[in-house]
């Protein structure tokens, strides 16, 4: 009785695997589901099926660069991005997922056209930002972002992508980099140092209303 119970657990076990639907599959413990099938079934759910997120606190990850989300989603996975928001969002859904499905959903969001997100910012805020971005303010030891992000904002590498990302979102994560020790390791604390809250305000404007 034991040998027939033992097995037919065994069996009852095997068929729950078989009927497992890996293109549909919301399991981030299993390996087998790829990345891009997370990404359409779990990323989705906040960044949007084309990463192109509605909430201004969640960031928009289409056209974003695939080496950086790899960087981003390892950090989160290592617990090493301690931001209280990806602390709170990002460490437990980055658990479990490996070297090859992160990749895979990088590759899947990288490959999204970003589209238009256009603001109630006026056009003198986003002029100053435009400044910002692509010149600096070198009386203030203020960088060009350009420099680093691309003069098209599309990003380089492991240089994130900002346009038209959220201005809210981005206002908070250099608020992260200036001002606390959340992601630690970046260029982005030295230069964040002398922004003062209206470069911040002027410079995420321009960006949210990149024009495509």
């Amino acid at each position: 009785m034991n040998k027939l119970l033992t097995l037919g657990i065994v069996v009852g076990t095997m068929s729950v695997a078989a009927c497992v639907n890996l293109d549909r599959s919301r399991t981030l413990g299993n390996p087998s589901v790829s990345g891009s099938v997370l990404a359409i079934q779990v990323c989705s759910n906040c960044h949007g099926v084309d990463g192109n997120s509605t909430s201004p606190a969640i960031p928009r990850l289409a056209g974003q660069q695939a080496t950086y989300i790899v960087n981003q989603m390892k950090t989160f996975r290592g617990h090493e991005r301690s931001d209280p928001a990806g602390q709170e969002s990002m460490w437990g859904i980055s658990r479990h997922l490996t070297d090859q499905q992160i990749t895979d959903l990088a590759a899947y969001f990288s490959k999204q056209k970003a589209q238009p997100n256009p603001s109630a910012d006026t056009p003198q805020l986003i002029a100053q930002g435009k400044e910002i971005f692509e010149n600096g303010i070198p009386d203030q030891n203020v960088i060009a972002c350009s420099a680093c992000h691309g003069p098209t904002a599309q990003g380089i590498e492991a240089f994130p992508r900002l346009a038209n990302q959220h201005a809210d979102y981005i206002v908070k994560q250099l608020n992260v980099f200036q001002n606390t020790q959340g992601r630690p390791g970046t260029p982005m604390e030295a230069v964040t140092h002398p922004l003062t809250g209206a470069h911040k305000a002027a410079v995420a404007a321009y960006l949210q209303n990149f024009p495509n």
